[in-house]
């Protein structure tokens, strides 16, 4: 079954490549979709795909690159939409 989630990244998670290391990670699980730095210092992203392969990602998330200090992750469950054809930075 394929979903989709928005994912909100909080901690210190900018300026240590998350956004770069979460793009190499959806395209080796085949995920779908962007991630965003936000102006709070969070990294936000949209995750579609398979729901075992977009749970895998968002279990990355909460590790993250080693640089990254994750304090917790916020994951909202939204309809599949099929919207993307691969995974990119979003500015």
């Amino acid at each position: 079954m394929n979903i989709r989630a928005i994912v909100t990244v909080i901690g210190l998670v900018q300026g240590v490549a998350f956004r770069h290391h979460t793009v190499q990670h959806a395209c080796r699980l085949g995920v779908a979709g962007w991630v965003r730095n936000l102006p709070n210092g969070d990294v936000q992203g949209c995750f579609e795909g398979d729901e075992a392969r977009v749970q895998a990602l968002i279990e990355w998330c909460h590790r993250g690159p080693s640089r990254a200090r994750v304090e917790r992750v916020i994951v909202e469950r939204e309809p599949y939409r099929g919207e993307f054809n691969g995974f990119d930075v979003r500015y």
